[in-house]
């Protein structure tokens, strides 16, 4: 059994993010002790699959020793050392050219940071200092979607478009925009096709920027697919739309793959998988595959420049955090780069997607889904209580909660976002795995279906 004093000291000692924080008094942790694979072994010894890879993360899994071995091989040599004012370290060197290599569009210079929160909270930043470079110091506001997820610091967490994290922390800041969530399921009109969907948003988003005054709108935010929000993917032509109407305004487009990078689509960025070209892109959690904490922010030419011009008047670039570059971290995200490559992990995504999406998408036709939405390891399952009117339930009554911990119960690890379920297994997952998640989550639908009396 869970061991009572390690309940009774979690209780008194520690905060959990995201959780509610009187009924964690009543119900206590459950504690995790060990991992293998894409397995995780709780303090009662029940094993599950971890099929949200911790938080979207732990893209090579729970045991990859030459992580660790890499993290060991920095420490005995340089464990910490910081990159402000000309300093530097190989391991950091190293990784910024590698991002550079790989970015999926052109990008000049790479800035590091410790979380994806912390690198959307320095591309706002950016965003600002390169308009006030040019002498527009007025085109400062930023654009994010409804649904859209970027982080929990005060400015990252107005960007995001989750209630939730807005209510009673007196959020979002002004002059923080939101529009439309791209999820034609939800979003969409009867008599709408995707296409015609993109170009309602696209005209929403030109219509907004119109109204608030193009001088003064900076910047758009987004996830290539979303994450948080439900892992909803772009309809049609999203992108492509989206994106004329940000060049005609000379806003810029920064593209959150903290979750979509490093192979969780299918490519080593969202952006190629879904055409989006952007002016900056943060990263985050698959960057080291979570054995570390490690951010980056890739930067375009033309905001480094602004970057540069601002830094010669004012005399220093202002910014930076202690643990940025930290030669550890980048040791062991210089590791992770390799072992996706070598190993052909993000190569393999596009079958195992294709095997779990296999699996999944058949359950659209289960009387508590709505629809079934992915790409990759990425996948969404819509929860609703009326197939027909597409009706989700009371959120009062908390449903896909209770498939989540219905499928906790079977052993499988997913997440209740909204009224969808989130599915995203580490890349390592082999196949009789990506069978077992299916059967898991399969019986735990029915499980609540039957105690609904829906079956």
């Amino acid at each position: 059994m869970l061991s009572n004093s390690l309940r009774d000291r979690d209780i008194a000692s520690q905060l959990h993010p995201q959780t509610n924080l009187s009924l964690h008094e009543k119900t206590g942790p459950v504690v995790m002790a060990s991992g293998q694979g894409v397995e995780i072994t709780d303090t009662n010894g029940k094993t599950y699959i971890e099929g949200m890879s911790g938080l979207w993360c732990t893209a090579l899994g729970l045991s990859e020793s030459r992580l660790a071995e890499a993290a060991t091989r920095q420490m005995g040599v340089l464990p910490y050392y910081q990159n402000f004012a000309h300093r530097a370290t190989e391991p950091g060197i190293q990784l910024a050219e590698t991002l550079l290599e790989i970015a999926p569009v052109p990008m000049s210079k790479v800035l590091f940071q410790s979380s994806g929160s912390e690198a959307n909270d320095t591309a706002i930043k950016l965003v600002w200092y390169h308009f006030a470079a040019q002498g527009r110091p007025e085109k400062r506001k930023i654009i994010g979607r409804n649904r859209g997820y970027h982080g929990t610091s005060i400015a990252s967490a107005s960007i995001t478009g989750l209630p939730h994290l807005h209510r009673d922390f007196h959020l979002p800041l002004p002059n923080f925009l939101h529009v439309t969530c791209p999820h034609f399921y939800r979003e969409g009109k009867p008599d709408e096709t995707e296409e015609q969907f993109s170009t309602r948003l696209a005209n929403e988003l030109d219509a907004l920027i119109i109204a608030e005054g193009p001088d003064t709108v900076a910047a758009f935010f987004a996830e290539p697919a979303m994450g948080t929000g439900g892992a909803v993917m772009p309809p049609k032509g999203y992108f492509e739309k989206i994106q004329k109407v940000l060049k005609k305004h000379e806003v810029l487009l920064i593209a959150d793959e903290v979750i979509t990078g490093f192979g969780r689509t299918g490519n080593w960025w969202g952006c190629q998988t879904f055409g989006v070209e952007p002016d900056m892109i943060t990263c985050a959690k698959a960057l080291t595959a979570a054995y570390m904490p490690l951010s980056a922010l890739l930067i375009s030419e033309p905001v480094y420049q602004s970057m540069k011009a601002q830094s010669e008047k004012i005399g220093v670039f202002g910014h930076g955090y202690t643990y940025g570059a930290h030669p550890v971290a980048c040791a062991v995200a210089n590791e992770a780069l390799r072992i996706y490559e070598e190993d052909g992990i993000i190569a393999g995504v596009a079958a195992k997607g294709a095997q779990l999406g296999g699996l999944l998408t058949p359950l659209a036709d289960h009387p508590l889904v709505g629809e079934v939405r992915g790409t990759g390891l990425m996948w969404g399952i819509e929860i609703v209580a009326d197939k027909v009117t597409r009706a989700p339930f009371d959120p009062a009554r908390a449903i896909p909660a209770k498939v989540q911990e219905a499928a906790f119960a079977q052993g499988l690890v997913c997440r209740a976002l909204g009224s969808a379920i989130a599915i995203a297994p580490p890349l390592v997952i082999r196949p009789d795995q990506i069978d077992a998640v299916h059967k898991r989550f399969s019986t735990a639908l029915d499980q609540i279906a039957d105690e609904l009396g829906i079956l």
